[in-house]
This record gives C-alpha cells, structure tokens and sequence, in this order.
C-alpha cells in the first residue's frame, strides 16, 4: 500500500491549492479516505473525508464552503481543492486510508498514512 501527496506549497493568504494522493498497491475504489493536517504544536484533525463512491463527503466545521474533497478512482487518486486559505490553515496535509469504516473522528486508527505534503500560508 502506498499514498503520494502532492500539491503543497507556500501561497497568501485567500489563495487555493489543490492537493492530490495518488494509492497503489489496493483497490483504492473499496475505501472510504480522508484528509488529515497537523498544524504546528497540535494534534492531527480530519479535514475531510470521503466514502468509497465520493457520495458522502464530510467536512470539519472550520473547512467547511471553503475546501471541497473528490477522488477519482478511475486514477485512484484523492483531491482536495482548498480555497480561501487563511493563516490558520497552514499545516502537514495527509491522506490517510480508513480500512474499517471508522470514520472521521478515529484517524488514529486509520491504517495506512502518506509522507503528507506541506501548506504553508503566509503573506
């Protein structure tokens, strides 16, 4: 199993960036994934986070009308289209696998974790 962030950068703040997690190595079409940040000095938060179709989408209050989560499992591949970034949403930004359903308040549990790709927000 193997997930590929890519898309972080540096951008001012109200700019977007999209990222991308590209899984191999499982059918990527049978799992419900997330987003999950760590900001500097705090714990790991879903930011959002996806069923197996992309029917159902969840996202944390302080993302929510801003960052819009999609896959295409086609090219087995997470997005996360971020607009309107703030400071605050400056962080390590991963992709995570949820194998047993746990949903997005049990990130701990989830099985299997990308490098993560790094957003930093600043002016």
């Amino acid at each position: 199993v193997r997930l590929v962030e890519s898309g972080g950068g540096m951008v001012q703040p109200g700019g977007s960036l999209r990222l991308s997690c590209v899984a191999s190595g499982f059918t990527f079409s049978n799992y419900d994934m997330a987003w999950v940040r760590r900001a500097p000095g705090k714990g790991p938060v879903c930011v959002s986070y996806i069923n197996p179709d992309g029917s159902d989408t969840h996202y944390a209050d302080f993302v929510k009308g801003r960052f819009t989560v999609s896959r295409d499992n086609a090219k087995n591949t997470l997005y996360l289209q971020m607009n309107s970034l703030k400071s605050e949403d400056t962080a390590l930004y991963y992709c995570a696998r949820d194998d047993d359903g746990l949903g997005p308040s049990r990130i701990l549990e989830y099985d299997y974790w990308g490098q993560g790709t790094q957003v930093t927000v600043s002016s």
